[in-house]
């Protein structure tokens, strides 16, 4: 979904109001960092618009998303400078309200009034000596109590999250409302929009198919896809490429999205509007998150197959592995037990009522998920699923390790492998998927070493699932 992109490229971003100028060299560049922190990460509209317009026009006339992306991170705590020159300052900075790091640099115009020329950040992996320290799992799931219990009442998190070992969970709980108008709380049966996180079933859809001999991962989309309209793609791009977002392929997402975007009914209607483009970048060169190619890996399930795509994972990735409460119908179809998904909006103004300011994301929600994301899960149906692939009920061991092996570099330090992203934290690998937007946002990931799974689903915007699952397995024992 669209906000997968948040973990790739933070737009701004800002250090703690209260770090002391010494900390920083005496130079052009360090001293419009630190104005400019300070304004930030006070979170006052007017005073940061003031600075925004005097030192970085360019910025000001997005005021409301600077604002957002304050509230997301909580501001900035400073690390350290990695780089200084008169006119450019690099270093790394940690979110208050996270254990995310993320690598500044600002540059400044050389000649007074130093105005600001360009100010950037991007995630990177926690830096060698700054992860906390890992306690007990009994101390480590006080710990995620009284870390959701802070951001519940910051309005920051409302959805469940699970921690189970070995199969087993030793953590699950639900916080907060499902429903605020009519007062319904989530429960850890509650079904939460997941976003991207559809991408593990539809993978593991492909990967069955290739174990029975069915695809061949090297093959290029068209020899399955033999009337696919854009002949170049066609021939170019494979099925292994789909799998790893390296076939150029590109999104869905954008203004023919949004002016179609509840005429697009099933897989092929998605075909019928973007079929035409060719691809983005050479197939292969280089990694470049792509939902219209996890949209076509189901339109290749359903021509190999013969089923339609969402009868296929009900039948071979659903009820194998026990998920009952894990499915894709349409948002104008009655789902119980589906929460309403909440979006936070900046009125003009500001002040401190726009802080609560939660709407319902229904005008942005497709009129249906697909292969690429959009479905609903619960917790404890991602726990299933997680033991029924490490149990080999979903593929064999060699495919299910062809599945969730690495394959490519993604930024922030990760790996991507077949609709898995995997990831270390500290010396626990694990592998899983996130998904997020407008509304939602959702984690999973299996760590075969230890044995835990941490899965957590939440209806606010990103990154409000992510940051719990984050610190959950920050502070695990690694055995």
């Amino acid at each position: 979904m669209k906000l997968q992109r948040l973990a790739i490229t933070l737009l701004t971003a800002s250090l703690l109001g209260s770090t002391p100028q010494s900390q920083f060299p005496d130079t052009p560049a360090a001293h419009q960092f630190a104005a400019w922190l300070e304004a930030f990460n006070s979170g006052d509209r007017a005073k940061l618009l003031e600075f925004l317009q005097k030192n970085n026009p360019s910025r000001a006339g997005d005021i409301d998303g600077e604002l957002g992306f304050r509230r997301m991170t909580g501001g900035f705590e400073f690390q350290k400078v990695e780089q200084s020159t008169a006119s450019k300052l690099t270093g790394i900075v940690k979110e208050r309200d996270s254990d995310t790091f993320a690598r500044f640099s600002l540059e400044v115009e050389a000649a007074e009034p130093h105005r600001i020329k360009e100010l950037d950040l991007r995630q990177i992996p926690m830096p060698p000596g700054f992860a906390p320290a890992r306690v007990s799992q009994d101390a480590t799931v006080a710990a995620l109590r009284a870390e959701l219990d802070k951001r519940v009442a910051a309005d920051s998190f409302a959805g469940a999250a699970l921690v189970a070992k070995n199969g087993k969970p030793v953590f699950q709980a639900a916080y907060g409302l499902a429903d605020r108008e009519k007062k319904i709380p989530n429960q850890l049966d509650t079904q939460f929009r997941i976003g991207s996180m559809n991408k593990m079933f539809t993978a593991v859809s492909v990967l069955q198919l290739v174990q029975a001999g069915k695809i061949k991962l090297t093959d290029p989309l068209g020899t399955y896809l033999t009337d696919y309209p854009n002949k170049e793609l066609a021939s170019k791009v494979t099925v292994h490429q789909l799998l790893t977002h390296t076939g150029g392929t590109g999104d869905f997402f954008g203004p023919e999205f949004d002016k179609h975007r509840l005429e697009l009914r099933t897989l092929q209607d998605y075909v019928k509007l973007y079929g035409q483009r060719g691809v983005e970048f050479e197939p292969g060169s280089k990694w470049a998150y792509s939902n219209y190619g996890f949209l076509l890996l189901g339109v290749l399930v359903e021509k190999v197959s013969g089923q339609n795509y969402y009868d296929y994972v009900a039948e071979h990735v659903y009820k194998p592995a026990g998920m009952t409460l894990t499915s894709s119908l349409a948002e104008d179809q009655a789902v119980p037990g589906r929460s309403v998904g909440y979006t936070h909006i900046e009125p003009p103004g500001g002040g401190a009522a726009a802080s609560e300011a939660w709407r319902p994301n229904t005008d942005t929600l497709p009129y249906r998920g697909t292969s690429a994301g959009g479905g609903y899960s619960t917790v404890e149906d991602l726990l299933r699923f997680a033991t029924a692939l490490q149990q080999h009920k979903l593929l064999d061991a060699k495919h299910t390790e062809l599945l969730t092996t690495g394959k490519v570099d993604t930024p922030g330090g990760g790996k991507y492998a077949y609709g898995f992203g995997v990831r270390s934290f500290g010396d626990i690998p694990c592998f899983g998927h996130g998904g997020g937007a407008p509304g939602m946002n959702g984690d999973l990931e299996i760590c075969p070493g230890p044995g835990y799974v941490v899965a957590v689903l939440s209806n606010l915007d990103p990154p409000a699932a992510q940051r719990v699952s984050d610190f959950v397995l920050n502070r695990l024992p690694e055995k």
